[in-house]
């Protein structure tokens, strides 16, 4: 096995707890920045906000089901390729997890830069006095590119340090946002709807500029913009047609599965399912309370009007009266005239970015790892630094964001519209996985029954079939909706709601020549070692040692 691999074992330590990936997990279905910035979005939907939030969390227990099963099977560096590669064999496998882990997450940048200057830099600007700085950094073109560049140099500086470093970096970022989403929470529950109105006018204009009458005119251009989703309600067919965007937020609770090569007790099957488990089940209920919250001081109707009206001049360049983003967080500090909570409250809010900017990397990273690993990527690619980190492998993302964060910050052939495009080839990425999990009993009978699920069964059918056909069964829903997008707002036939279809001809495109690149890249290098004397599907059939 030693001359298959690049070295005898990957090097990689296990040096996260078990509870390091819970809050690894709770970040990546992060409520603040994912949260906040997709709610913002779904301004035009018909299903109930709350319904659909628990509907999703339904089907992606299932999600969670199938990934504990695989971890705790081969609790491997590279997750879902090592997954796919070793049940299906090489090519499909390292398509999938390639296009889906490294070339789509080139995209996730960009929106990473956009939430690194709505969350931290436009409030903090805005509490301090600093309105003009504030607002500039709100706009279009240069001001992105700037913050994108920032938030990229933390996310490098942060992975560069080591597994044990974010570790404490996240930690510390948990309690610390934590405490400033519970003030936020007391001052909406504490709240009324009037002094919101009266805070909101004078804080819009204080803050930020705005002129006079900006809440009256904010229920305006939301309304001309379609602002229309309820709080609850909407039949089944129009809560289920909210998901396919809902999810850009909340189908990552597994995001941390391609490290689980790094976590202490990643075999036992319970710990890690109730890490997933319980960090879907917090932010869910985190979900619950803030819309909750929202209805009952800041108005749910307005905030989905301020959405609109903000998403409106983005997309259509429409006019809007507050020059931010309306995030919540600010909002719900308009309840208060004091300039010293405004500013604690800020500050312990945008922890909630740098505790989760990490994971825009660091979990591709052990893919293009586990790949370099297996010899279908320069042996250099596969060298860890002093902190155990792969750096190589991260520049691999880094100086190609560098790039995609341009094209999108000036929209560059209409390259903002290609963003949403980073989800769908996620979700091809975990079809495949879920296909592996329900072949995996059959497929690789002798290694199902030595693990620890081997006894796991629901009429005598492995649970980890019965949990991949149920997430397979909804993420072929999700990629119909996104690939189709048959459905107006209102539920009739005939328009779209998602805008990343084969009629968006950009996003199909890149799509279609990442997955090219992935498989010219496969078949390039199995030829290349193949001269060089080693078979890479027998490479492929063996699991590396850690």
């Amino acid at each position: 096995m030693s001359n298959l691999f690049v070295r005898k074992a990957t090097g990689m330590v296990r040096s996260w707890s078990v509870f390091d990936a819970f809050i690894y997990a709770f970040f990546s279905i992060n409520i603040v920045t994912l949260g906040f910035y997709s709610f913002s979005q779904m301004y035009f939907f018909s299903g109930g906000m709350i319904n659909a939030l628990i509907v999703s969390a339904v089907f992606l227990i299932f999600e969670i089901i199938v990934y504990a099963s695989l971890i705790s099977v081969m609790p491997r560096s590279g997750g879902d390729y090592v997954w796919m590669t070793r049940i299906f064999g090489g090519g499909v496998g390292f398509i999938l997890a390639i296009t889906g882990w490294w070339f789509t997450l080139w995209l996730w940048t960009p929106v990473y830069g956009d939430m690194f200057r709505q969350v931290v830099m436009v409030p903090i600007l805005g509490v301090f006095g600093l309105k003009d700085a504030a607002v500039w950094f709100a706009g279009t073109g240069t001001p992105l590119f700037v913050s994108t560049l920032i938030a990229l140099g933390f996310v490098a500086l942060v992975i560069m340090l080591g597994m044990k470093t974010y570790a404490r970096i996240q930690k510390f970022s948990f309690y610390a946002g934590m405490l400033g989403l519970l003030i936020v929470i007391v001052l909406l529950f504490t709240g009324s709807p009037d002094a919101f109105k009266a805070g909101y006018e004078k804080n819009a204009t204080a803050l930020f500029g705005a002129q006079a009458g900006a809440y009256d005119a904010t229920v305006q251009a939301g309304t001309e913009a379609g602002a229309a989703t309820p709080l609850t309600g909407g039949t089944f067919k129009l809560v289920l047609l909210t998901l396919p965007w809902l999810v850009f937020f909340n189908l990552w609770p597994n995001w941390g599965a391609t490290l689980y090569g790094e976590v202490r007790g990643a075999t036992d099957y319970k710990r890690n399912f109730s890490g997933m488990a319980w960090a879907l089940g917090a932010v869910t209920t985190l979900g619950i309370v803030f819309f909750l919250g929202v209805a009952r001081t800041i108005g749910w109707d307005f905030y989905m009007q301020s959405n609109g009206a903000w998403w409106n001049s983005v997309w259509y360049g429409a006019t809007v009266p507050l020059p931010v983003w309306p995030y919540p967080a600010l909002l719900a500090l308009f309840l208060t005239s004091n300039r010293l909570i405004q500013i604690v409250v800020v500050v312990l809010m945008s922890f909630w970015w740098f505790g989760w900017a990490g994971t825009l990397f660091l979990s591709s990273t052990r893919v293009i790892f586990a790949a370099a690993f297996d010899r279908l990527l320069p042996e250099k690619v596969a060298e860890l630094n002093d902190k155990g980190t792969p750096v190589n492998a991260m520049l691999l993302m880094v100086v190609p964001a560098l790039l995609v964060s341009y094209l999108y910050a000036f929209n560059v052939g209409g390259f903002y519209s290609i963003t949403l495009a980073a989800t769908q080839g996620i979700a091809f990425m975990y079809f495949g996985t879920a296909i592996a999990a329900i072949v995996l009993p059959y497929k690789k009978k002798e290694l199902f029954e030595a693990s620890p699920i081997a006894q796991m069964k629901v009429f005598g059918i492995p649970l980890i079939t019965v949990a991949g056909v149920i997430f397979a069964s909804f993420l072929g829903f999700l990629l119909v909706e996104w690939l189709f997008d048959p459905w107006l707002n209102t539920g009739g036939e005939g328009g779209g709601l998602y805008g990343i279809s084969f009629k968006n001809t950009n996003s199909i495109i890149f799509l279609v020549t990442c997955y090219a690149l992935s498989a010219a890249i496969y078949y390039g290098f199995k030829s290349y070692r193949k001269k060089g004397g080693i078979d890479m599907d027998k490479v492929q059939t063996e699991i590396p040692v850690e």
